[in-house]
């Protein structure tokens, strides 16, 4: 496989995709000289393999891998089959585990019907059955304190389970982040310079281990608290956010490589 110039990986919710409206036009102009120019755009998410395939098809990246369920999955490029859904049932098993005491302030997708899913993350009915689809992660709302939160959080870590905040949701999933994923899919490539976005905590990680990082502010959420990278100018912050703030970063950043 020939090395590109450069590589993208990039989060969704908030970051390519508008928070409100997931609306991704704003960005069409970048990805399509990105196309042109043979660098890779790898969707790198807490979206499920099913939301991720549609998502890819409609921005012509199906020639890339994707990053589904906040890196525990690894697309590869082209249509393909849905992952064994396995590691979800064992997730809910060992969430079920909780004391009711904790476990009842928070409510995973595995507890709404699709009307629920839909009602809590915005999208279309069949948008929501999609992301309702899950193989390895279990996103859900808490409802209680802070502090039964961090109760929560670490009777989970007891059982072998991570919890982390993302964009709308506390995730669930057995520990593989979205850096350990963007590190498979850089050996795939042979290593060439990359840029990663995000907005969340989730997305810390992969920001961090990027060549250029970059944070997309999300307006319906805290600020990131200052990353590893920031001080030396390898990580920077957008002033722009959603797909406006990704356009402009990665237009400016990829200038640099032919």
């Amino acid at each position: 496989m020939t090395t590109p110039p450069l590589i993208v990986f990039t989060d969704l919710d908030g970051t390519l995709l508008d928070h409100e409206t997931y609306d991704w036009s704003p960005a069409k102009p970048v990805l399509n000289d990105l196309a042109e120019r043979g660098i890779p755009v790898i969707l790198t998410s807490s979206k499920t393999a099913p939301e991720i395939a549609e998502l890819r098809s409609a921005m012509a990246l199906d020639a890339w891998p994707a990053i589904c369920e906040n890196g525990a999955g690894v697309m590869p490029a082209g249509a393909g089959e849905l992952p064994d859904r396995a590691p979800y049932f064992q997730l809910r098993e060992v969430l079920n585990q909780v004391p009711d005491a904790l476990r009842q302030h928070y409510c995973g997708f595995g507890d709404m019907d699709a009307s629920g899913v839909a009602e809590a993350t915005g999208l279309p009915l069949e948008s929501a059955e999609k992301a309702a689809l899950r193989a390895f992660s279990e996103p859900g709302v808490w409802t209680g304190t802070d502090e039964d939160r961090g109760a929560f959080v670490a009777a989970l870590a007891a059982l072998g389970v991570t919890a982390r905040d993302g964009g709308r949701f506390l995730t669930l999933g057995w520990g593989r982040m979205k850096s350990d994923a963007m590190a498979e899919v850089l050996a795939m490539y042979g290593q060439p310079p990359s840029i990663a976005l995000g907005d969340a905590p989730n997305d810390i990680e992969m920001i961090q281990n990027a060549t250029h990082g970059v944070i997309i502010p999300n307006p319906h959420r805290a600020p990131l608290s200052p990353l590893q990278g920031e001080a030396e100018g390898r990580v920077i912050r957008e002033q722009l956010a959603g797909p406006e703030g990704w356009a402009h970063a990665v237009r400016d950043i990829s200038r640099r490589y032919k």
